[in-house]
């Protein structure tokens, strides 16, 4: 399926500017993107450079640049039947929050071709993730090597019309490397590896100062970690224990630092169907400064193959959420927020995207985890139903931004 695809690709994107063009010449071949330059067939000029890689889902995209200096996006696809000429708006979400509305055409019956401005190429070129909607039609595409691609295509329309298509070559040699964004890149420590700066959650469970975050969170910080509350100054953290194979780690703040809040532990369980909040920093600097708060029900009482330290829950959660507190409707913690379901990889092995399933760590895993670190956390009953601003007012004083500069490497095994 995937050589068809690939096949098919090669096919596809001659017609992202016109079905009348030759080539590919030369070649841009990045990750499972490939491509090159092509020409127009009535005029054997020069006409464009572009890639395609195809998905899982049935869809090629197709990212094109052409000699006039302008960047187009297709989705391709051989199961479409549009007509010449017919349009659709196509809205792109890249990364959950910068959001997009493209404006597509079919220049051909298999293919939607819009054109992509500046702001938009910058975006989609930095991104991880893209959600594409038309209609009732909701896609998502894993954006992987997309800032090499862009510079390969970039360096492909710059030769081409210096050196003419009888010098085409490997465009992604002497491709312009994609400039790092400063709120995503950090200078690399003396002899060291690059760095990337990386965010989480964490909450006070004591009125000494202990942090829950998780332990991913943490893993592979260069230099120190850093804790912010909302609208106060940052306090760099210490840590004091970490358990990577439950995926929690205890933070201390300064020992001059008191809290006057701490979050409270459930003493009962919590039963399927019942309703959850929770409270993190998905997104920091992309999105508010402000912590974000969601709500769902927990769905099942065990995790991945029925593993039975986590929740299963519908709330919503998004990078950042890491660590988190998640509470019930009265207010007292019933899990740790730890990741959601790696819907890609799901979609890829069975043809469909999942939704709302996310995962907790359960207060048990965390209470033996916190009296093994001699922490005089509270427990607490619950007590009367709260407003959801309300459990959210409550937590301002001890949910805190976690952050810290990070290994590449590390970063990548969140």
């Amino acid at each position: 399926m995937w050589l068809k695809s690939l096949i098919v690709a090669s096919v596809l994107q001659v017609g992202v500017v016109g079905a009348n063009a030759a080539g590919p010449f030369g070649s841009v071949n990045v990750g499972n993107w490939i491509g090159g330059a092509f020409s127009n067939d009535a005029t054997g000029a020069f006409s464009h450079c572009a890639a395609t890689t195809p998905y899982a889902n049935g869809v090629i995209l197709v990212v094109g640049y052409n000699a006039a200096g302008t960047w187009s996006l297709a989705f391709a696809s051989p199961s479409y039947r549009f007509k010449q000429g017919e349009n659709a708006a196509i809205d792109v979400i890249f990364d959950g929050q910068e959001q997009a509305r493209l404006f597509a055409t079919a220049n051909q019956p298999n293919m939607l071709t819009a054109v992509m401005p500046a702001n938009v190429v910058r975006t989609f070129q930095k991104a991880s993730l893209m959600v594409a909607t038309s209609g009732r039609t909701v896609l998502n595409f894993d954006l992987t090597s997309t800032g090499p691609v862009i510079a390969a295509l970039a360096n492909c329309v710059t030769r081409v019309k210096a050196d003419g298509l009888s010098k085409a070559g490997d465009f992604t040699k002497g491709a312009a490397k994609p400039a790092a964004t400063a709120e995503k890149q950090a200078p690399p420590p003396a002899g060291g590896k690059p760095t990337r700066a990386k965010n989480g959650t964490g909450f006070v469970v004591s009125a000494n100062g202990h942090i829950v975050t998780n332990n991913h969170v943490i893993d592979g910080c260069v230099g120190d970690i850093k804790g912010n509350l909302t609208g106060e100054a940052s306090m760099v953290l210490r840590v004091v224990s970490s358990d990577a194979n439950n995926d929690l780690a205890l933070l201390q703040a300064p020992s001059t630092t008191t809290f006057k809040e701490f979050a409270r532990i459930r003493d009962r369980s919590i039963r399927s169907g019942d309703s959850v909040v929770a409270i993190g920093f998905p997104f920091h600097g992309l999105l508010s400064s402000d912590f974000t708060v969601t709500t769902g029900i927990v769905s099942s009482l065990s995790g991945m193959r029925n593993d039975s330290r986590f929740l299963q829950i519908s709330a919503p959660i998004q990078p950042g959420n890491s660590g988190g507190p998640l509470f019930d409707t009265t207010g007292q913690v019933v899990g740790v927020v730890t990741g959601k379901i790696p819907a890609l990889r799901i979609a890829a092995a069975t043809g469909n995207i999942p939704e709302n399933i996310n995962f907790a760590i359960k207060t048990g895993v965390l209470r033996d985890f916190l009296d093994n670190s001699v922490v005089p956390y509270q427990t607490a009953e619950p007590k009367s139903e709260l407003k959801t601003t309300d459990i959210a007012g409550n937590a301002r004083p001890y949910t805190m931004l976690i952050s810290c500069n990070a290994t590449e490497q590390a970063d990548a095994k969140r």
